[in-house]
């Protein structure tokens, strides 16, 4: 019995490492996201969504979940997801005039847009495209 709760146990913080090691995305409000970025120093990257977009789906559940991905955008950006057809979401979408699905917004700390990329990819090649669209 104790075998298996330690065989339990650790599986349980592999799976919290795992689910840590990729992008973390902040749940917070676009004025809270610009306040952070101001004081660190650091872009927005923001991902806009929607439930029925298949590449949204991609990105987040094979690209943004990878070590790699985490190690780049945590820290270069403040990150950010925000669900198109939802609360604050809906306004950004309108804001950022937003008709194709995926966009990822680049934004600095006024939330002016510095970049865009539109179209999901896979790691590199999408990192790329992010360290491009900030040039």
């Amino acid at each position: 019995m104790k075998k298996l709760m330690l065989m339990l146990a650790f599986a349980g913080l592999t799976t919290i490492a795992c689910a840590q090691s990729g992008v973390q995305f902040q749940e917070k409000s676009m004025a809270e996201l610009m306040k952070e970025s101001q004081e660190a120093g650091k872009p927005i990257f923001v991902d806009m969504y929607t439930t029925w977009c298949g590449p949204c789906k991609y990105m987040a559940n094979n690209v943004f979940t990878q070590p790699k991905a985490g190690e780049f955008f945590n820290a270069e950006f403040i990150n950010a997801k925000f669900d198109a057809e939802k609360g604050e979401g809906i306004q950004l979408a309108q804001k950022y005039q937003v008709n194709v699905y995926p966009p990822f917004l680049i934004l600095d700390a006024s939330g002016k847009e510095i970049g865009r990329i539109v179209g999901g990819d896979e790691l590199d090649g999408f990192i790329q495209k992010v360290k491009d669209a900030v040039k």
